[in-house]
């Protein structure tokens, strides 16, 4: 008898163990089904070029997802965030992108989100008859690179430079105020602001299509995403290429479901869009892999202009800032 209480005991003791097993197993798998993903963190500021991904994003193409779109008020702010490790990646210009690379290599170009076909512009006053009667005047320009590439490109091609000039330094946001306040006498601007100035009477003194594939804007992600994020990146990718699929099938619903968020009218989005061209997954594969020369030849062009206008303080080579991994792999 003794002996078979011995094994009874044996035997609880055994159950018990193993209900404790499967109850701590449990646990365990529970916590990592609940486990939170932290987000690919993804910056922007109010350009027409980036409105794809939040067009992918009202459809739904990023939903249960790790990515998150960030806002924010201008491309200096993005910049400012990128390099506080704010975000993983932006919507970033080209010379952004460059200035970037030249201070810390931890930046990669992983698609081509448009090129500026007259979607950057110089406005001004409209009784200024071209470029040269901004002589002396006040130029509202945002402080970015970009902002200083363009408006020098634009008084190069003029026979002008930046002396001839007073530069005011203005947040995009602050560019139909300032200029329907008269602080400015011309503003370099571009998205919603140009369309409204546009709209309000001033004068198209200049644009990006009078210096054809110098304005890029792009989709850039740290490397440590990349080593880090692989699949959080290639979905944000096959999202957004999907969303310009969309856009350019059903132009006026994704025109109307990106005006809410823009706060403009579809017919005022169409009309930016007007004013750039949005590479689709072929030709961007053929920028990124380098089988169309355009985009390294470009670049090399830009570091070059930027080095003169002191933009930049080294010169990078563009090959080593481009990864086509996603592209190359991206579906939808």
């Amino acid at each position: 008898m003794k002996f078979k209480r011995v094994i009874s005991r044996f035997k609880s003791i055994k159950y018990l163990v193993f209900v404790g097993f499967l109850i701590i197993f449990a646990i365990a798998l529970t916590n990592c089904n609940n486990q939170i993903v932290t987000p690919i963190r993804i910056g922007a500021n109010l350009w027409t070029g980036y409105e794809t991904m939040y067009l992918a994003r009202d459809l739904g193409y990023y939903d249960n997802k790790p990515i998150k779109l960030v806002d924010y008020p201008s491309g200096t702010e993005t910049v400012r965030a990128y390099r506080n490790k704010e975000i993983e990646g932006a919507g970033l210009s080209i010379d952004q992108v460059i200035a970037l690379a030249a201070t810390q290599d931890n930046i990669r170009i992983i698609a081509i989100m448009d090129i500026s076909n007259g979607g950057d512009v110089i406005l001004g006053k409209p009784e200024f008859a071209d470029i040269k009667a901004l002589k002396g005047k006040r130029v509202g320009v945002e402080a970015t690179s970009l902002g200083a590439f363009f408006i020098a490109r634009a008084l190069e091609k003029n026979g002008m430079t930046t002396k001839d000039i007073k530069i005011v330094s203005l947040e995009l946001t602050e560019h139909e105020r300032a200029y329907k306040q008269g602080t400015v006498d011309a503003v370099v601007t571009f998205g919603p602001a140009r369309t409204k100035l546009l709209e309000a009477g001033a004068k198209l003194l200049f644009d990006s299509s009078q210096i054809s594939g110098e304005i890029v804007d792009t989709l850039a992600v740290s490397t440590e995403a990349i080593a880090n994020s692989p699949e959080a990146i290639q979905s944000l990718v096959n999202g957004r290429f999907r969303a310009l699929d969309y856009f350019q099938k059903n132009t006026q619903d994704a025109a109307t479901r990106i005006a809410k968020r823009t706060k403009v009218t579809p017919e005022q989005i169409l009309n930016a869009f007007k004013g750039l061209s949005q590479p689709n997954l072929q030709e961007n594969q053929r920028l990124l892999d380098k089988s169309d020369p355009a985009l390294i030849n470009g670049m090399r062009k830009l570091v070059d202009i930027m080095l003169d206008n002191k933009l930049i303080q080294k010169k990078i080579d563009p090959t080593k800032i481009l990864d086509d991994q996603f592209i190359k792999n991206a579906q939808f």
